[in-house]
């Protein structure tokens, strides 16, 4: 059977309420009589004192009448009793012979107060008692009763009943107003988390639930609102990815697609006889710089995965830094004389590098491709300084320069620079380039102004000294 939250905590709220005035009113109860039944038999023994000494004072029987004047008139009863249980005093009283039992006389005997609460034994109506031991000298000569019903007791605690009922009475109708009000509020809170857990998997992640420290809902609207948050800024990421991973199919088939169609055309006139001879060589070359073109475009991806995945091995080695720079200027000088750019080297001899040689040339023919293909007309420098604790290797053009807001873009695998002009490699160089050199320990940092240039700055670690 299903039944609402909001009906549970009214429930759970009113049970503990009533639990809890039944415990406090059967204690209230129980103490009430006891403290009530003990108020009197205190008010008996201090009438008792008084009479005793009075009696110590003088002869038996003497002055004690105002006694009996003053607590009849309170509905308290007393006598005066020898050893023998006789009554002394008053001597033509109504008050009833009452006969001690061994245990009780043993408490007098030994000087000790008796009290005996609500008695119906020895008198015609339950009564309360106290007797004090009377001793004349060193020897006990008797003892003073006192007694009082217990229809005055229990009248009084009647009436303390009756005001913890109306009390009760009362404060039941507020209660459950409170328990009303609490339990609405809770519930409201609910449901607003309910609505958003609905929204959230409806993929709305725009959430904001009201928070507070107040108590666990205020947190757990916070937790709710991190969790919102975190959703949102994957799903933001994962928009973005599957745009680049679109965006990234597009620029591949694009390129193979003409690179495929330029050696297909060849073959076709080369099969067909409609190349003539003194262009088949030409031919020829041009299906090799395509193959070679995709051979790239299919190398890149790979070895991006492998890098990602850990699955290259890095073997380092000392290394001239100066002659790493001029393998680098040998390879790319025609390149970038094709764009009118001049290639520097600033170098100190003897100065070494510790990394990987195969990686390193990867690394540096990444950038300074870039560098060529965003620069026209311009210097591109290679730099390296040694530093206490690694070898600064800087790549700094005078190109086009990268925008601040695309600068940490340009790590990304699927990112194409400047593709409302249709140039551009793909992103791949610059996130293998990124994990490359993560691989060697380094960092690199790139700073760019448009119009103004780039410089990319790489620091390797130099090699550990062995203990």
């Amino acid at each position: 059977m299903r039944i609402k939250y909001f009906y549970q905590l009214i429930a759970s709220h009113m049970g503990v309420l009533m639990f809890a005035v039944a415990i406090l009113s059967t204690l209230f109860i129980f103490y009430g009589e006891r403290v009530a039944y003990s108020d009197k038999a205190e008010e008996l023994e201090r009438y008792g004192e008084q009479i005793l000494l009075e009696l110590e004072q003088s002869r038996p029987g003497t002055d004690l009448q105002s006694y009996v004047t003053v607590l009849e008139a309170q509905n308290i009863n007393f006598i005066v009793f020898d050893q023998q249980s006789r009554i002394l005093y008053p001597v033509n009283g109504n008050f009833p012979s009452v006969e001690l039992t061994p245990e009780e006389w043993n408490v007098i005997e030994r000087g000790e107060t008796l009290i005996v609460h609500r008695d119906t034994d020895r008198f015609d109506r339950s009564m309360t008692f106290v007797a004090l031991p009377y001793v004349q000298g060193s020897t006990l000569a008797g003892g003073v009763l006192l007694a009082a019903p217990v229809s005055g007791i229990r009248e009084m605690v009647a009436e303390l009943n009756r005001t913890l009922v109306a009390v009760i009475a009362i404060s039941l109708p507020f209660a459950l107003l409170l328990s009303l009000l609490l339990a609405k509020i809770h519930v409201t809170r609910l449901q607003r988390m309910r609505q958003a857990t609905s929204m959230i998997s409806e993929g709305h992640y725009q959430v904001n639930l009201p928070e507070s420290n107040f108590d666990e809902f205020g947190d757990l609207a916070r937790d709710f609102n991190v969790m919102a948050d975190k959703l949102q800024r994957s799903n933001e990421e994962i928009e973005q990815l599957e745009n680049r991973r679109r965006r990234f199919m597009a620029d591949v088939s694009h390129e193979m697609r003409t690179p495929l169609t330029t050696i297909a055309g060849v073959i076709e006139g080369l099969k067909s006889g409609m190349i003539e001879d003194q262009q088949r060589e030409k031919g020829i070359r041009l299906v090799s710089e395509e193959t070679k073109r995709l051979m790239r475009l299919v190398n890149e991806n790979l070895d991006y995965e492998k890098i990602r995945s850990n699955q290259v091995t890095l073997l380092k080695e000392p290394i001239e830094a100066g002659e790493l720079l001029e393998i680098i200027q040998e390879q790319l000088q025609l390149q970038a004389a094709e764009r009118g750019n001049r290639l520097h080297i600033e170098a100190v001899p003897g100065e070494m590098v510790y990394g990987d040689m195969d990686r390193l040339i990867q690394i540096l023919v990444n950038i300074v491709k870039n560098s060529i293909q965003f620069t026209e007309n311009g210097d591109i420098t290679l730099r390296a300084q040694a530093e206490p604790d690694a070898m600064r290797i800087e790549v700094e053009d005078t190109g086009q320069g990268i925008a601040v807001e695309e600068l940490e873009m340009i790590w990304r695998r699927f990112y194409k620079a400047d593709m409302s002009r249709g140039s551009g490699q793909f992103g791949l160089g610059l996130s293998i380039v990124r994990q490359l050199v993560t691989l060697h320990n380094g960092e690199i940092m790139v700073e760019s102004e448009k119009n103004r240039g780039t410089k990319f700055t790489i620091r390797l670690p130099h090699q550990p000294v062995d203990s």
